[in-house]
């Protein structure tokens, strides 16, 4: 089931990726959609790429993207893009950025696939059927242990300004667990937790198209999410509490 729509979610993953590696050789126009968020053409022309693709192969589905609304429809086939997670990074170009494309079917997402052409790592899932990395089936960590658990955040765009900032969970989980990095993409970070690289990540602030592809990811290899106080989880809202199971208590005790 939805074997067409997977094939065309790796393909336009790895085409967008490829558009990106080629254009990030260039002079790179950024703009700046808030203080410190910004947007390239690069970004813009992967998602006229992808966007293309699924028009020509799923002419009525419902296209939610980040970087444009024109496409979306009533439909309850949803495609959920990021065409460039980690705008910064690519715009000084810190090789660390990824497409990310999400599959949502009557409110479930069934399959997704998350491309980083600077290392050439395909990330996969689909629903009931589990968690690949370049085809090799994947699970989390099994550390149990936050002492020695390597954990991941990001700071929201408005981190100027705003009080709710993450930085006072940042100094919390510093002091805790073994080390915590700030790489600059959610869904690499979350596609990391699900391949065992990282035990646990929380966000806030994040965005539907952060999280669509790689959430998946983590509950197929074997992971959980919720939000901060653990409570369900859901793409639609803005906080993401991901671990290998085993710290996931003990995370939202920081969190608290």
């Amino acid at each position: 089931m939805f074997d067409k729509e997977f094939k065309t979610a790796v393909l336009a993953a790895k085409k967008a990726g490829y558009l990106l590696k080629a254009m990030s050789q260039g002079d790179l126009k950024v703009e700046y959609k808030s203080e410190i968020d910004l947007v390239t053409q690069a970004d813009r022309a992967a998602e006229a790429l992808v966007v293309k693709m699924l028009r020509r192969n799923f002419p009525g589905d419902d296209i939610l993207t980040e970087e444009t609304n024109r496409d979306r429809t009533r439909s309850d086939r949803r495609w959920i893009i990021d065409p460039l997670d980690g705008t910064t990074n690519y715009a000084h170009r810190f090789p660390f950025w990824c497409v990310s494309i999400a599959f949502e079917f009557k409110g479930q997402v069934v399959l997704g696939a998350i491309y980083n052409p600077n290392l050439n790592e395909l990330f996969t899932a689909r629903k009931g059927q589990g968690a690949w990395l370049n085809g090799k089936k994947i699970s989390v960590s099994s550390q149990s242990t936050l002492k020695k658990s390597l954990l991941a955040t990001g700071f929201p765009y408005d981190v100027h300004y705003s009080k709710k900032d993450n930085l006072d969970n940042f100094k919390r989980f510093i002091k805790r667990a073994q080390a915590v990095r700030r790489p600059g993409s959610a869904a690499l970070d979350l596609a990391y937790v699900a391949c065992g690289r990282f035990d646990g990540f929380w966000e806030m602030k994040l965005k539907t198209w952060d999280m669509a592809a790689a959430s998946l990811m983590v509950t197929e290899a074997g992971g959980k999410l919720s939000g901060f106080k653990g409570q369900k989880f859901s793409i639609y809202v803005p906080e993401c509490l991901a671990t290998n199971g085993k710290i996931h208590r003990k995370m939202i005790e920081v969190l608290k």
